[in-house]
């Protein structure tokens, strides 16, 4: 019987790439999850009370404050987690989980939710920290030994999967390897369309300064319209002193909270470029669409004019002009759910076996054909 174990960079803090990683758990409850350290309090859900198996980083003071400083220390932790007693690996990673180490024949599949950031795209990643200029000095000389070290670690897995074509084009430009693109999944039965409309636009981010909420708070201030910030993160204070009077930032909150008020939103505001992004996704299964900035990931996820309007411009005032454009359209609520369904956890489990049936057939789970299977992956191929 084919032995899986799932690995993940880290828990130290709760985003999209959680989210796949505690969706792959509950594809393969039987699998033990691996990672470098977790801070309890950022599990997801479905692992909380599931046994994740950390490394000897679990023991050093790793705060979601601090983590970042530990940057060069991750690669020797993931090389140490001992994975020689599983026949396949399955990996989630934006940093680190690629590089662990298999035993001869096992088969390593890295879900790649972009590569390192900190490394391939520095300058940007240094301008949306706004690292100071010592930082700046510092950094790239560090970064070095890094971008070999992630050089190596690329070609440790069999086969890549990405989140989305704009990652895929990433890992050919970096690390010289093709692949599969499987969008992420969206829980689309965490949210509803029936609830009552009312008047404000709403961000739902880790606040955090590459996210760009600044450009929301900024725009909505600039032609009265009321913000709802759900997200907390280390620029938190920072944006709080450029907001106005109808900007109300709630903190972290609960996925039903969060659900209420994307229910009854009049939509989101995504002004950063991200590698894929499923809060658009989220959005729309509850029926409301999305302002979305036009770049990365949002431009596969995002219909314009159906799903929700772009904005050309990192600009305040390009925001502000598709707040406006937004507002003088009308929006099928039923559409936008049906959209947003075509990413639902149920594809994504769909397209993750049938992958699996082909690099590694030993692993089909029981009672699944691989007819049915292939079936079920040309459908959501064909509705994606």
């Amino acid at each position: 019987m084919t032995k899986l174990a799932l690995v993940h960079d880290y828990f130290i803090q709760m985003g999209g790439a959680e989210r796949v990683a505690e969706e792959l758990h509950s594809m393969f409850p039987n699998s033990p999850m691996y990672t470098t350290v977790d801070l309890r309090r950022q599990l997801p859900p479905k692992l909380k009370n599931s046994a994740v198996h950390t490394s000897w980083m679990q023991r050093l003071p790793v705060t979601a404050e601090n983590c970042r400083k530990y940057f060069l220390v991750y690669p020797f932790a993931v090389e140490s987690l001992d994975l020689k007693n599983y026949d396949l690996i399955l990996s989630s990673s934006s940093g680190f989980a690629k590089g662990v180490k298999k035993r001869r024949g096992a088969v390593h599949i890295n879900y790649c939710h972009a590569p390192m950031r900190w490394v391939w795209r520095y300058e940007d990643y240094a301008a949306r920290e706004e690292f100071d200029s010592l930082k700046r000095k510092l950094l790239p000389t560090l970064l070095a030994g890094l971008k070999r070290w992630d050089l190596r670690a690329a070609n440790q897995p069999d086969y890549f999967i990405a989140n989305s074509n704009v990652v895929a084009g990433r890992i050919k430009q970096c690390y010289g390897r093709e692949a599969v693109v499987i969008p992420p999944p969206i829980d689309v039965e965490r949210f509803s369309i029936d609830e009552p409309d009312e008047d404000y636009y709403l961000i739902l981010s880790r606040l955090a300064p590459y996210k760009r909420i600044d450009l929301a708070i900024e725009a909505c201030k600039k032609i009265n319209r009321p913000l709802v910030i759900i997200g907390d993160g280390t620029a938190r204070r920072r944006l709080e002193k450029l907001a106005g009077p109808k900007t109300h930032f709630l903190g972290h909150q609960s996925d039903e909270v969060t659900a209420k008020y994307a229910g009854r939103c009049r939509a989101l505001i995504f002004p950063g470029e991200e590698d894929f992004g499923m809060t658009p996704l989220e959005i729309n299964a509850s029926g409301r669409p999305v302002i979305a900035y036009q770049a990365g990931g949002a431009t596969e996820t995002v219909i314009n004019g159906k799903t929700g309007v772009f904005f050309g411009k990192q600009t305040i005032d390009s925001l502000a002009r598709g707040i406006e454009e937004f507002e003088s359209l009308s929006w099928n609520r039923k559409f936008l759910r049906r959209h947003a369904e075509k990413f639902d956890r149920n594809a994504f489990a769909t397209r993750i076996n049938q992958f699996l049936s082909e690099v590694a057939p030993s692993f089909l789970p029981a009672k699944v054909s691989e007819q049915t299977l292939n079936t079920q992956f040309r459908m959501q191929q064909k509705a994606a």
